[in-house]
């Protein structure tokens, strides 16, 4: 196994590699530039801004300088955050999006696994019902919806947790944004992990098991629960890409100092080293968390050998 993971991380960099030089590309032929504003600057300012940031050199040579910093654990030097690196930006956002998308991710998927199962042992009843209407709602309604409603409810009718803003991972501005993410991730966690618990319960093995007498807390928790949660594996890379990505608009609506944020204003203000650095961050989550999944297989499934 650990052949293999040492085969998928040596692969991951061509693709690093890819996702880099075409970000890059598309930044720089883009009309307009980092420098560009309202109040347009003088020759000879502009002219020193380009030879600080070395954008004055040609591109290719601009795209190696970016590589060798890369190469040396340094994202550049943000263009519109004056005395801070990307990795400092980076450094400072990123905890607050870990904490609220990865514990968020954590609730979701004991919440959505617990509730799949129930429903599929309870099929056509209430809590099965319930179940799939609430499936259906997290996956009709966008987050840019469900959250400015959570903030009506909660933060403006009840007054029971403040509707943005953040206080050093204070708990009660992390309750809205993390609701809104958990809500969202068991809707899709709780209508496959209930799919694939009803297949896995029609299975040859398992109607074998209930003919030796097995009780059914034994039936489900030792037999039927690890094959069953393979499709809820695979969906977890995708489901922490999201949690980043759903960044953009959860920290926008509540106000967040995340990633998101350094996103949005990257993107607005042309500031390719930001950009660039958040989506090599990016990339290397997922990179991540799609060998953790393959390597989860094994441990759920003896059948798989690498």
């Amino acid at each position: 196994m650990w052949t293999y993971a040492l085969r998928r991380l040596l692969a991951a960099i061509p693709t690093l590699l890819a996702v880099i030089t075409l970000c890059y590309l598309l930044l720089h032929l883009t009309p307009g530039g980092p420098f560009d504003s309202e109040h347009k600057l003088s020759e000879a300012v502009l002219a020193n801004l380009q030879a600080k940031y070395h954008l004055n050199e040609p591109l290719w040579k601009q795209y190696l300088l970016y590589l060798n910093s890369l190469l040396h654990g340094d994202l550049g030097a943000s263009f519109r955050y004056e005395d801070w690196s990307v990795n400092d930006l980076v450094a400072k956002a990123f905890p607050i999006s870990a904490a609220i998308g990865g514990g968020s991710l954590l609730i979701a998927l004991f919440v959505g696994v617990a509730l799949g199962t129930l429903a599929a042992l309870r099929q056509n009843s209430a809590l099965d019902y319930f179940t799939m209407l609430l499936s259906s709602i997290g996956s009709v309604f966008p987050s840019f919806v469900i959250g400015p409603m959570l903030i009506l409810v909660f933060a403006i009718w009840l007054k029971l947790a403040p509707s943005g803003g953040w206080d050093a991972f204070s708990p009660r501005y992390m309750v809205l944004p993390m609701a809104l993410l958990v809500f969202i991730n068991v809707a899709t966690i709780a209508r496959v992990m209930r799919g694939s618990m009803i297949e896995v319960l029609s299975s040859n093995f398992i109607r074998t098991a209930r003919a030796k007498g097995l009780p059914l807390r034994t039936l489900v928790l030792r037999h039927a629960m690890k094959p069953a949660l393979l499709p809820v594996v695979s969906l977890i890379g995708p489901l922490a890409i999201s949690s980043i990505t759903a960044a953009v608009v959860t920290e926008s609506v509540f106000s967040l100092p995340g990633l998101g944020k350094l996103i949005v204003n990257g993107a607005s203000n042309r500031d390719y080293t930001l950009v660039l650095g958040l989506v090599v961050l990016i990339t290397v989550v997922t990179v991540v968390f799609n060998l953790l999944v393959d390597l989860a297989y094994a441990l759920l499934d003896p059948k798989i050998r690498y």
